[in-house]
C-alpha cells in the first residue's frame, strides 16, 4: 500500500550568504535557539514564506525577527478589537453589510481565502504565506483598522455595530487562514 499520496520535498536551507550550513564553518542556525529567541511561529512562518519551489532558502536571523514583528502586529490588532468591544458573532451575515469600508474588507478577505486555497492546492506554500502576510498586515491591520476608527465613532449605532461585527469576522478569518502556518499564536488569540 502506498504510504503517502503526495510527497513535498523542500529546498536546502542555507545561511544568509548562500553557504551550506556546517559546524566547521560555524554558520549553523540551530532551530531550537531560534525558537527560544523568536518563537516557533516566527520560525515556521519564515521557512514557509521562503519555501519557493526550485530554489534554496537563505535563512537569516533578521528575516525571522521581521516575522516576529508580524506576530506582534497581530497581537496589537487583537488588542484593538478587544478595546473596541468587537466579538465574533456566528450569526453575522456578511451579505447584509452596508458600509463601504466593511464591504471592502469582506471582499478582500474572501479574495485572499481564494488565493491561499489555490496556492495550497499547488503546494506553493511561499505564495500562501506571502498572501497571508500582505492581507493581514497591509490590508487588515494597516488599512481596515484605520478605516474602522471613523466608523466606530459614527453617530449611527447600526454602523458602529456592523463595524464591530465586521472587524471580528475579518480578524477571525485571518486567524483561521494563518493557523496552519502559525498555530501557537493563532490558538492563543482564538481562545481570548
Amino acid at each position: 500500500e502506498v504510504p503517502f499520496k503526495d510527497v513535498y520535498i523542500h529546498a536546502l536551507v542555507r545561511d544568509e550568504h548562500g553557504q551550506k550550513m556546517s559546524k566547521s564553518k560555524r554558520n549553523v542556525l540551530d532551530p531550537l535557539d531560534l525558537t527560544q529567541k523568536y518563537g516557533s511561529d516566527a520560525l515556521r512562518f519564515t521557512l514557509t514564506a521562503m519555501a519557493a519551489q526550485g530554489r534554496d532558502l537563505k535563512l537569516s536571523e533578521s528575516r525571522i525577527g521581521g516575522y516576529r514583528n508580524f506576530m506582534t502586529k497581530i497581537w496589537n490588532a487583537a488588542r484593538y478589537l478587544e478595546m473596541n468591544n468587537c466579538h465574533f458573532d456566528s450569526d453575522f451575515d456578511i451579505s447584509g453589510v452596508i458600509s463601504a469600508p466593511n464591504k471592502w474588507i469582506i471582499g478582500k478577505t474572501l479574495g485572499t481565502l481564494g488565493l491561499i486555497n489555490q496556492s495550497y492546492s499547488k503546494f506553493r506554500f511561499n505564495d500562501t504565506a506571502n498572501n497571508l502576510y500582505n492581507h493581514t498586515w497591509g490590508v487588515f491591520c494597516d488599512w481596515y483598522i484605520e478605516f474602522s476608527k471613523a466608523l466606530l465613532n459614527d453617530e449611527n449605532k447600526k454602523t458602529v455595530l456592523e463595524t464591530r461585527k465586521t472587524l471580528a469576522w475579518a480578524f477571525d478569518a485571518c486567524l483561521k487562514m494563518l493557523h496552519p502556518i502559525m498555530p501557537f499564536v493563532t490558538e492563543e488569540l482564538w481562545r481570548h
